[in-house]
């Protein structure tokens, strides 16, 4: 089940979604190589990503671990380390993962981008992002294994997004072998959906720091709930009403 757009028009170009795409993507190209270099990519993961043991102490300096062939990862002391909550989440570890985050920001981003402004979603996202890499970090606090990706700040916005357009028709993609359809479903159905299947990744996971087949669920949980609650903190009132406003006479409209 996969997100392809919504029906529900932005106001004004939203430029800090198509930003952060663009940051995503030249890191991703630049810094990461586009992960065609197995050790460009796994130096830009260990020393960029967030491991919860360094920022926390309780690793031990020189635990490593895995990255691929030939290649570790070990726990140090350097001072970067207390910069990785931001700098991790514009870093990833594939094709796959990078293209699945910004879809997903490209589909709920620029809405929520509109009912705040673009300094505040600034602000917003990267809150939120932080914030959800901070609860990864309380269940795994020991943990020595490097965490990227954008998805923590990416489900700050699909709860912020749950919050102003619950009723907003979503087009998913299922696909069922080799047959595809799109099917237009409620927002809050959607996202509901997504938290629930997090909450059931969490659950049997926490006694391994929240982390399902390297997915690291508390990430998405936490900023998933950090942005449903901070969302009325950030929204501007009026641009919600222009926005709610126009998304009305768009589907009588099309009707």
């Amino acid at each position: 089940m996969i997100p392809l757009s919504d029906e529900n028009p932005t106001l004004r170009t939203p430029i800090v979604t198509y930003a952060i795409v663009l940051l995503n993507a030249l890191v991703w190209i630049f810094v990461q190589g586009a992960g065609l270099d197995e050790t460009t990519l796994a130096k830009s993961v260990c020393n960029l990503g967030l491991v919860a043991g360094e920022l926390t102490g309780l690793a031990p300096i020189g635990t490593a671990v895995p990255l691929g062939a030939g290649l570790v990862c070990a726990v140090d002391d350097d001072p970067v380390n207390l910069l990785t909550p931001f700098t991790s989440m514009f870093l990833h570890g594939g094709w796959g993962h990078i293209l699945g985050n910004m879809l997903f920001l490209w589909v709920f981003g620029n809405n929520v981008e509109d009912s705040m402004g673009r300094v505040r979603f600034v602000v917003f996202y990267v809150g939120t992002g932080v914030l959800a890499a901070l609860s990864q970090v309380v269940v795994d606090a020991d943990s020595a294994v490097p965490m990227v990706g954008a998805s923590g700040a990416i489900a700050g916005v699909m709860g912020a997004y749950l919050v102003l357009y619950p009723k907003v028709r979503v087009n998913m993609l299922f696909i069922f072998f080799v047959f595809f359809r799109v099917i237009p479903l409620p927002a809050w159905g959607v996202l509901i959906w997504w938290a629930v299947v997090q909450a059931l990744m969490l659950a049997p996971m926490l006694d391994d720091g929240g982390a399902s087949g390297g997915v690291a669920v508390m990430a998405h949980l936490g900023g998933f709930v950090a942005g449903a609650l901070l969302i009325k903190l950030f929204e501007d009132k009026v641009l919600t009403a222009r926005h709610v406003y126009g998304h009305f006479r768009h589907t009588r409209h099309r009707a």
